[in-house]
């Protein structure tokens, strides 16, 4: 699905016109299509749940759940609830799902936009298996087309019925993954820190603090990154900030918000205060303090990488976007699509290893050839190093290496391909991973190690 300006447009005036009664009122016809339901008549009563939303308010994701919804869709029918079918559906009849294409259809075909050939027979398909193991098995670009939520959730499982997350490994002895809070004049978000058996206490470690990405939480992306594995190896600490469902009803970080890319404001403030509690709370060594995240998190890692490089020493990317590259929802749609398009400000970044799929159709290659020519602007860099490779899953990746006049390294890419919008030599166990591919977590940990200060 291409970006132009007409239908930048067509976008905008569907979310006007879906967001006419507010967002609450926004989502229920979103859920309503996906149950395959029609919209309900028109009443005289004054329904408070779909009241405009008070001045100032904003609806940043138009297809996530409503903003109270727990992180994990609930199944529609539980051995304790009641035997009754739901309104729409006759007593002796199953929810007719196919229902649901044609409802979006109708939503999207307003702003000039169809869903993509063959998505209804797809569709139906998976929803008859229940949607195990999400769409991963469909053709290549079948759900291109789809607001990005909408088409995670369908690729990975995240609806009704989808497979539960496996019971995370248990934790070596002497080792800690606790849970706790930080709190600034921006918000409050909470956050996981896995602390190594090793550690001890006066001893300075190293710090990775890492962003997870949409629809994920800290114990997700531990498990599917294993990067409390490589942590208990080489003796680091790992903090996990958990984005709330109250900030982006996707748990998304807001990489693309005006008011999410400035210091000591919003999220980057408190992203950045996570780091400095866990500093004052445990022996950390000030020199080897870096950040990384996936997708939405990577992006965010490149904001906060970049609006405090004396508190990061270096970032990690793994199919994120350059820092500007969006101030809206509809400037992110069409960053994620076709990349920057040069509206990204270049800044003189940390150092920075960069990770992306070459067939990654959620955020487009483009974005990490982006963040690494941005990166790389602010310095004088020699002629890189180039090697091909093949990873022991099979996947074949290209790594290239940035250096300096004087030698130092400035930055890694590495290019995977056939990948798409996966973590790296991840675990199965967690969500948004790429067993086959490099073990990104392990080479991003090395390529940290390789910059510290001093």
């Amino acid at each position: 699905m291409k970006f132009d300006s007409a239908l930048m447009a067509r976008l905008q005036a569907a979310t006007q016109d879906l967001m006419k009664d507010g967002p609450m009122a926004a989502t229920a016809a979103i859920q309503r299509a996906l149950a395959g339901d029609a919209a309900p008549a028109a009443t005289g009563t004054d329904d408070t749940a779909n009241a405009a939303p008070p001045p100032g308010a904003t609806m940043k994701d138009l297809n996530a759940p409503p903003e109270k919804a727990p992180s994990r869709p609930i199944p529609r029918a539980r051995k304790a609830a009641s035997n009754q079918p739901p309104p729409h559906a006759a007593k002796d009849d199953k929810p007719k799902h196919p229902g649901a294409t044609a409802g979006i259809a109708d939503i999207l075909a307003k702003a000039g936009i169809t869903l993509p050939e063959g998505f209804a027979d797809g569709l139906k398909d998976k929803f008859k298996g229940g949607m195990q193991g999400g769409f991963q098995g469909l053709p290549e670009n079948l759900l291109d087309g789809l607001p990005e939520a909408l088409r995670d959730q369908l690729k990975n499982g995240k609806l009704p019925g989808a497979r539960k997350r496996p019971p995370p490994p248990p934790l070596p002895d002497g080792a800690r993954f606790d849970s706790a809070s930080f709190t600034c004049q921006a918000g409050t978000r909470g956050y996981k820190l896995y602390v190594p058996s090793t550690y001890k206490v006066g001893q300075p470690v190293p710090l990775v603090v890492m962003l997870h990405g949409c629809t994920q939480d800290p114990d997700d992306f531990a498990a599917g990154t294993r990067m409390n594995q490589v942590a208990e190896e080489t003796g680091c600490l790992v903090a996990y900030p958990c984005q709330s469902q109250q900030a982006n009803s996707s748990k998304c970080w807001n990489w693309f918000s005006a008011a999410d890319q400035q210091r000591e404001r919003g999220e980057p403030a408190i992203i950045a205060g996570i780091a400095r509690q866990v500093m004052a709370d445990y022996a950390v060594d000030p020199a080897r303090v870096s950040i990384a995240g996936l997708s939405a998190g990577g992006a965010m890692a490149v904001v906060v990488g970049a609006l405090y490089p004396e508190l990061f020493h270096a970032v990690g990317v793994h199919s994120g976007l350059p820092f500007g590259s969006a101030t809206d929802l509809p400037s992110a749609l069409q960053a994620m699509q076709q990349g920057a398009k040069g509206n990204a400000q270049p800044v003189a970044s940390p150092p920075l290893i960069v990770f992306h799929g070459d067939k990654d159709h959620t955020v487009n290659r483009k974005n990490g050839d982006d963040v690494l020519q941005h990166g790389l602007m602010a310095h004088e860099a020699g002629t890189p190093e180039v090697e091909t490779s093949k990873a022991s899953g099979g996947r074949k990746y290209t790594r290239t290496v940035h250096k300096g006049k004087d030698g130092r390294v400035l930055a890694e890419h590495w290019e995977l391909h056939g990948a798409g919008h996966a973590w790296a030599g991840g675990s199965a166990s967690g969500s948004y991973t790429d067993p086959t591919g490099p073990d990104a977590s392990r080479e991003m940990v090395r390529f940290f190690g390789s910059v510290a200060r001093g």
